[in-house]
Protein backbone atom coordinates (compact mmCIF):
# COMPACT_ATOMS: atom_id res chain seq x y z
CA UNK A 1 0.00 0.00 0.00
CA UNK A 2 1.25 3.32 -0.87
CA UNK A 3 1.43 5.49 2.15
CA UNK A 4 -0.15 8.97 1.97
CA UNK A 5 -0.98 11.86 4.81
CA UNK A 6 -2.85 14.71 4.34
CA UNK A 7 -2.01 18.18 6.15
CA UNK A 8 -4.87 20.17 7.10
CA UNK A 9 -7.44 17.37 6.92
CA UNK A 10 -10.27 18.73 8.86
CA UNK A 11 -10.84 21.60 6.22
CA UNK A 12 -13.46 20.86 3.49
CA UNK A 13 -10.75 19.80 0.76
CA UNK A 14 -8.80 17.74 3.33
CA UNK A 15 -12.09 16.00 4.89
CA UNK A 16 -12.64 15.22 1.27
CA UNK A 17 -9.31 13.79 0.44
CA UNK A 18 -10.16 11.00 3.55
CA UNK A 19 -13.15 10.75 1.91
CA UNK A 20 -11.89 9.49 -1.60
CA UNK A 21 -8.88 8.06 -0.03
CA UNK A 22 -11.04 5.42 1.92
CA UNK A 23 -12.50 4.23 -0.91
CA UNK A 24 -8.89 3.82 -2.61
CA UNK A 25 -7.60 0.04 -3.05
CA UNK A 26 -4.08 1.13 -3.54
CA UNK A 27 -3.28 3.89 -0.96
CA UNK A 28 -3.72 3.89 2.86
CA UNK A 29 -4.04 7.26 5.22
CA UNK A 30 -1.04 7.69 7.69
CA UNK A 31 -1.12 10.58 9.52
CA UNK A 32 -4.26 12.94 9.53
CA UNK A 33 -3.09 16.68 10.82
CA UNK A 34 -4.55 19.54 12.64
CA UNK A 35 -3.55 22.70 13.90
CA UNK A 36 -7.70 23.38 15.19
CA UNK A 37 -8.11 19.50 16.63
CA UNK A 38 -4.53 17.72 17.44
CA UNK A 39 -5.16 15.16 19.68
CA UNK A 40 -8.84 14.32 18.61
CA UNK A 41 -9.66 11.50 16.21
CA UNK A 42 -10.65 12.42 12.64
CA UNK A 43 -13.80 10.72 13.17
CA UNK A 44 -14.59 13.08 16.17
CA UNK A 45 -14.51 15.82 14.07
CA UNK A 46 -16.83 14.22 11.28
CA UNK A 47 -19.01 12.11 13.23
CA UNK A 48 -19.62 9.95 9.64
CA UNK A 49 -16.43 8.03 9.09
CA UNK A 50 -16.57 6.52 13.14
CA UNK A 51 -15.53 3.16 12.56
CA UNK A 52 -13.69 3.85 8.58
CA UNK A 53 -11.20 6.63 9.58
CA UNK A 54 -10.53 6.98 13.32
CA UNK A 55 -7.01 8.02 12.92
CA UNK A 56 -5.84 10.32 16.13
CA UNK A 57 -5.19 14.24 14.83
CA UNK A 58 -1.56 15.15 15.35
CA UNK A 59 -0.28 18.71 15.32
CA UNK A 60 1.14 20.29 12.22
CA UNK A 61 4.26 18.89 12.43
CA UNK A 62 6.69 18.52 9.46
CA UNK A 63 9.08 15.96 10.23
CA UNK A 64 5.75 13.48 11.95
CA UNK A 65 3.47 13.91 8.67
CA UNK A 66 6.21 12.88 6.61
CA UNK A 67 7.74 9.76 8.43
CA UNK A 68 6.83 6.91 6.82
CA UNK A 69 4.89 8.41 4.13
CA UNK A 70 5.07 8.10 0.41
CA UNK A 71 2.91 11.26 -0.60
CA UNK A 72 2.13 14.18 1.27
CA UNK A 73 -0.72 16.24 0.60
CA UNK A 74 -0.83 20.24 1.57
CA UNK A 75 -3.95 21.43 2.44
CA UNK A 76 -2.95 24.73 3.86
CA UNK A 77 -3.22 28.53 3.39
CA UNK A 78 -1.52 30.76 0.76
CA UNK A 79 1.49 31.58 2.23
CA UNK A 80 2.25 29.11 4.34
CA UNK A 81 2.53 26.15 2.04
CA UNK A 82 5.36 27.78 0.63
CA UNK A 83 7.04 27.69 3.96
CA UNK A 84 6.18 23.54 4.41
CA UNK A 85 6.27 22.34 1.02
CA UNK A 86 10.45 22.40 0.88
CA UNK A 87 10.69 20.94 4.40
CA UNK A 88 8.62 17.96 3.09
CA UNK A 89 10.23 17.19 -0.15
CA UNK A 90 13.60 17.39 1.65
CA UNK A 91 12.14 14.23 3.89
CA UNK A 92 11.55 12.44 0.52
CA UNK A 93 8.12 12.27 0.23
CA UNK A 94 6.16 13.74 -3.27
CA UNK A 95 4.22 16.14 -2.61
CA UNK A 96 0.82 17.90 -3.77
CA UNK A 97 -0.05 20.98 -2.54
CA UNK A 98 -3.52 22.64 -2.36
CA UNK A 99 -2.32 26.60 -2.17
CA UNK A 100 -1.74 28.52 -4.89
CA UNK A 101 1.83 28.89 -4.14
CA UNK A 102 2.98 26.46 -6.62
CA UNK A 103 0.66 26.94 -9.69
CA UNK A 104 2.26 29.46 -11.11
CA UNK A 105 5.64 29.40 -13.71
CA UNK A 106 6.02 33.44 -13.82
CA UNK A 107 7.46 33.78 -9.90
CA UNK A 108 6.09 37.93 -10.83
CA UNK A 109 2.68 36.79 -11.34
CA UNK A 110 2.11 34.40 -8.31
CA UNK A 111 3.60 37.82 -6.04
CA UNK A 112 1.66 40.35 -7.81
CA UNK A 113 -1.74 38.01 -7.17
CA UNK A 114 -1.48 36.93 -3.74
CA UNK A 115 0.84 40.30 -2.67
CA UNK A 116 3.55 37.55 -1.47
CA UNK A 117 7.11 37.23 -1.64
CA UNK A 118 7.62 33.64 -2.44
CA UNK A 119 10.35 31.62 -0.24
CA UNK A 120 10.84 29.03 -2.69
CA UNK A 121 10.81 30.52 -6.32
CA UNK A 122 12.98 27.95 -7.48
CA UNK A 123 10.59 24.98 -7.11
CA UNK A 124 8.28 26.69 -9.62
CA UNK A 125 9.78 25.47 -12.70
CA UNK A 126 9.77 21.51 -11.78
CA UNK A 127 6.48 21.86 -10.11
CA UNK A 128 3.79 19.72 -12.39
CA UNK A 129 0.20 21.55 -12.82
CA UNK A 130 -2.39 18.70 -11.31
CA UNK A 131 -4.31 18.76 -14.81
CA UNK A 132 -4.13 15.57 -15.71
CA UNK A 133 -6.14 15.71 -18.90
CA UNK A 134 -3.16 18.80 -20.10
CA UNK A 135 -0.60 17.36 -17.54
CA UNK A 136 -0.38 13.65 -16.99
CA UNK A 137 2.63 12.73 -18.65
CA UNK A 138 4.77 15.30 -16.58
CA UNK A 139 2.78 13.95 -13.42
CA UNK A 140 4.51 10.35 -13.90
CA UNK A 141 7.75 11.87 -12.85
CA UNK A 142 6.45 14.52 -10.74
CA UNK A 143 7.73 15.08 -7.08
CA UNK A 144 6.04 18.29 -6.83
CA UNK A 145 2.26 19.08 -8.09
CA UNK A 146 0.20 21.88 -7.34
CA UNK A 147 -3.55 21.40 -7.80
CA UNK A 148 -5.03 23.65 -9.86
CA UNK A 149 -7.79 26.09 -8.27
CA UNK A 150 -11.67 25.24 -9.04
CA UNK A 151 -12.25 28.46 -11.07
CA UNK A 152 -9.15 27.50 -13.24
CA UNK A 153 -9.98 23.67 -13.72
CA UNK A 154 -13.78 24.49 -14.88
CA UNK A 155 -12.55 27.36 -17.09
CA UNK A 156 -9.77 25.57 -18.54
CA UNK A 157 -10.95 21.91 -19.59
CA UNK A 158 -13.86 24.59 -21.07
CA UNK A 159 -11.99 26.08 -23.32
CA UNK A 160 -8.55 24.52 -23.94
CA UNK A 161 -9.82 22.50 -26.82
CA UNK A 162 -10.84 25.66 -29.38
CA UNK A 163 -7.52 27.82 -27.72
CA UNK A 164 -5.44 24.58 -28.61
CA UNK A 165 -7.25 24.92 -32.14
CA UNK A 166 -6.92 28.84 -32.74
CA UNK A 167 -11.16 28.71 -33.18
CA UNK A 168 -11.85 31.06 -30.86
CA UNK A 169 -10.95 35.34 -30.55
CA UNK A 170 -8.98 35.38 -27.70
CA UNK A 171 -9.74 39.06 -27.12
CA UNK A 172 -13.58 37.84 -26.23
CA UNK A 173 -13.31 35.50 -23.47
CA UNK A 174 -15.93 35.98 -20.73
CA UNK A 175 -16.22 33.66 -17.89
CA UNK A 176 -19.11 33.28 -15.01
CA UNK A 177 -18.66 31.02 -12.64
CA UNK A 178 -20.65 30.33 -9.52
CA UNK A 179 -19.29 28.47 -6.40
CA UNK A 180 -21.13 27.01 -3.62
CA UNK A 181 -20.22 28.02 -0.01
CA UNK A 182 -17.70 25.19 0.64
CA UNK A 183 -15.22 27.15 -2.40
CA UNK A 184 -15.09 29.57 1.19
CA UNK A 185 -13.28 27.00 3.36
CA UNK A 186 -14.35 25.92 6.65
CA UNK A 187 -13.91 28.93 8.61
CA UNK A 188 -15.97 30.99 11.31
CA UNK A 189 -17.08 33.98 9.32
CA UNK A 190 -20.29 35.71 9.06
CA UNK A 191 -20.08 36.82 5.81
CA UNK A 192 -20.65 33.03 5.43
CA UNK A 193 -22.92 32.30 7.75
CA UNK A 194 -25.82 29.91 6.96
CA UNK A 195 -28.50 33.08 7.30
CA UNK A 196 -26.08 35.31 5.11
CA UNK A 197 -25.73 33.35 2.39
CA UNK A 198 -29.40 31.33 2.25
CA UNK A 199 -31.02 33.07 -0.83
CA UNK A 200 -28.72 35.14 -1.45
CA UNK A 201 -26.47 35.52 -4.59
CA UNK A 202 -24.06 37.67 -5.56
CA UNK A 203 -20.54 38.36 -7.40
CA UNK A 204 -17.45 38.76 -5.36
CA UNK A 205 -13.76 39.58 -6.29
CA UNK A 206 -15.10 41.27 -9.85
CA UNK A 207 -11.53 42.91 -10.57
CA UNK A 208 -8.44 41.05 -9.76
CA UNK A 209 -9.57 37.44 -8.16
CA UNK A 210 -6.16 35.41 -7.16
CA UNK A 211 -7.86 32.77 -10.07
CA UNK A 212 -7.90 35.36 -12.66
CA UNK A 213 -4.36 35.34 -13.09
CA UNK A 214 -3.99 31.65 -12.70
CA UNK A 215 -6.57 30.70 -15.50
CA UNK A 216 -4.71 33.09 -17.94
CA UNK A 217 -1.21 31.68 -17.14
CA UNK A 218 -2.83 27.97 -17.88
CA UNK A 219 -4.62 29.37 -20.85
CA UNK A 220 -1.88 31.19 -22.58
CA UNK A 221 0.23 27.50 -22.28
CA UNK A 222 -2.13 26.41 -24.13
CA UNK A 223 -3.03 29.06 -26.48
CA UNK A 224 0.73 29.93 -27.25
CA UNK A 225 -0.03 33.32 -26.73
CA UNK A 226 -0.25 35.70 -24.08
CA UNK A 227 -4.43 35.22 -23.07
CA UNK A 228 -6.13 37.84 -20.99
CA UNK A 229 -9.63 36.78 -19.68
CA UNK A 230 -12.71 38.65 -18.27
CA UNK A 231 -13.86 36.38 -14.96
CA UNK A 232 -16.46 36.77 -12.42
CA UNK A 233 -17.31 34.25 -9.67
CA UNK A 234 -20.67 34.37 -7.60
CA UNK A 235 -21.16 32.85 -4.66
CA UNK A 236 -24.68 30.59 -4.91
CA UNK A 237 -26.11 29.42 -1.44
CA UNK A 238 -25.33 25.66 -1.94
CA UNK A 239 -22.73 23.80 -0.23
CA UNK A 240 -20.99 22.16 -3.27
CA UNK A 241 -20.94 22.78 -6.57
CA UNK A 242 -19.72 24.85 -9.63
CA UNK A 243 -20.81 26.13 -12.69
CA UNK A 244 -19.15 27.85 -15.20
CA UNK A 245 -20.64 29.97 -18.47
CA UNK A 246 -18.33 30.88 -20.92
CA UNK A 247 -18.85 33.75 -24.00
CA UNK A 248 -16.37 33.62 -26.21
CA UNK A 249 -16.24 34.68 -30.53
CA UNK A 250 -15.29 32.22 -33.21
CA UNK A 251 -11.89 32.96 -34.74
CA UNK A 252 -12.19 34.17 -38.37
CA UNK A 253 -10.65 30.77 -39.51
CA UNK A 254 -14.09 29.12 -37.35
CA UNK A 255 -16.43 29.80 -40.66
CA UNK A 256 -19.09 27.05 -40.07
CA UNK A 257 -19.66 27.44 -36.73
CA UNK A 258 -22.65 25.43 -35.44
CA UNK A 259 -24.05 23.46 -31.82
CA UNK A 260 -23.28 20.37 -33.44
CA UNK A 261 -19.49 21.49 -34.42
CA UNK A 262 -18.92 22.79 -31.12
CA UNK A 263 -20.23 19.08 -29.35
CA UNK A 264 -17.57 17.47 -32.13
CA UNK A 265 -15.21 18.77 -31.10
CA UNK A 266 -14.98 18.33 -27.39
CA UNK A 267 -16.02 14.94 -28.28
CA UNK A 268 -12.77 14.64 -30.02
CA UNK A 269 -10.79 16.35 -28.13
CA UNK A 270 -11.58 14.72 -24.91
CA UNK A 271 -12.43 11.40 -26.43
CA UNK A 272 -11.43 8.53 -23.97
CA UNK A 273 -11.20 10.67 -20.82
CA UNK A 274 -12.78 9.11 -18.01
CA UNK A 275 -13.83 12.29 -15.89
CA UNK A 276 -14.34 14.81 -18.67
CA UNK A 277 -18.27 14.09 -19.87
CA UNK A 278 -19.20 15.46 -22.74
CA UNK A 279 -23.18 15.53 -22.61
CA UNK A 280 -25.86 14.98 -25.73
CA UNK A 281 -26.71 18.00 -27.58
CA UNK A 282 -29.65 20.01 -26.13
CA UNK A 283 -28.23 18.43 -22.51
CA UNK A 284 -26.70 21.28 -20.79
CA UNK A 285 -24.14 20.74 -17.24
CA UNK A 286 -25.95 20.45 -13.97
CA UNK A 287 -23.96 20.71 -10.70
CA UNK A 288 -25.98 18.19 -9.06
CA UNK A 289 -25.04 15.63 -11.96
CA UNK A 290 -21.52 15.82 -10.49
CA UNK A 291 -21.31 16.58 -6.65
CA UNK A 292 -19.66 14.15 -4.54
CA UNK A 293 -17.66 13.24 -7.55
CA UNK A 294 -14.03 13.92 -9.95
CA UNK A 295 -16.21 14.25 -13.20
CA UNK A 296 -16.55 17.81 -15.06
CA UNK A 297 -19.95 17.78 -17.67
CA UNK A 298 -19.32 19.79 -20.64
CA UNK A 299 -21.75 21.22 -22.95
CA UNK A 300 -21.58 23.87 -25.53
CA UNK A 301 -24.28 26.19 -28.06
CA UNK A 302 -23.83 28.56 -30.72
CA UNK A 303 -26.16 31.71 -31.14
CA UNK A 304 -26.36 32.54 -34.75
CA UNK A 305 -28.26 36.04 -34.03
CA UNK A 306 -24.94 37.57 -31.94
CA UNK A 307 -22.55 35.22 -33.25
CA UNK A 308 -21.52 34.31 -29.72
CA UNK A 309 -20.55 31.02 -28.85
CA UNK A 310 -21.33 29.96 -25.16
CA UNK A 311 -19.37 26.62 -23.21
CA UNK A 312 -20.31 25.24 -20.25
CA UNK A 313 -19.02 23.00 -17.55
CA UNK A 314 -19.76 21.77 -14.37
CA UNK A 315 -18.32 19.82 -11.68
CA UNK A 316 -18.22 19.19 -7.99
CA UNK A 317 -16.28 22.03 -6.68
CA UNK A 318 -14.57 19.98 -3.34
CA UNK A 319 -14.13 17.18 -6.22
CA UNK A 320 -12.73 17.86 -9.83
CA UNK A 321 -11.95 21.31 -8.23
CA UNK A 322 -9.93 19.88 -5.38
CA UNK A 323 -9.61 16.79 -3.56
CA UNK A 324 -10.43 14.36 -6.14
CA UNK A 325 -8.65 15.83 -9.01
CA UNK A 326 -5.65 15.45 -6.52
CA UNK A 327 -6.52 11.66 -6.28
CA UNK A 328 -6.02 11.30 -9.63
CA UNK A 329 -3.23 12.97 -10.30
CA UNK A 330 -1.68 10.84 -7.27
CA UNK A 331 -2.62 8.02 -9.78
CA UNK A 332 -0.55 9.71 -12.62
CA UNK A 333 2.38 9.90 -9.88
CA UNK A 334 2.60 6.14 -8.68
CA UNK A 335 1.59 4.63 -12.10
CA UNK A 336 -1.82 3.63 -11.12
CA UNK A 337 -4.99 4.14 -13.34
CA UNK A 338 -5.87 7.16 -13.58
CA UNK A 339 -9.98 6.22 -12.18
CA UNK A 340 -8.67 4.05 -9.72
CA UNK A 341 -10.28 4.67 -6.38
CA UNK A 342 -12.15 7.30 -7.82
CA UNK A 343 -14.87 6.08 -11.18
CA UNK A 344 -17.47 4.96 -7.76
CA UNK A 345 -17.01 7.66 -5.61
CA UNK A 346 -20.45 9.64 -6.05
CA UNK A 347 -23.60 10.89 -4.48
CA UNK A 348 -27.03 9.80 -4.54
CA UNK A 349 -29.76 11.70 -4.84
Amino acid sequence: MIKVSIIGATGYVGAELVHGFCAHPEFELLHLTSRSFAGQRFSDIYPVYRGICDIVLSDDDIDAAAEGSDLVITALPHGVSSEKVPQILAKGCKVIDHSGDFRYKNVETYEASYKLTHPAPELLKDTVYGLPELYREELKNAKLVANPGCYPTCSIIALAPFLEKGLIDTDSIIIDAISGVSGAGRKADLAYSFCETDEAFKPYGVVGHRHTSEIEEKLSLVAGKDIKVTFTPHLAPFKRGMLATIYVKPADCYQDVTTASLYGIYNEYYKGETFVRVLPEGTLPDIKAVNGSNYIDLGAAYDPQTGMIKLFSAQDNLGKGAALQAIQAANCMFGLPEDSGLRSVVRGI
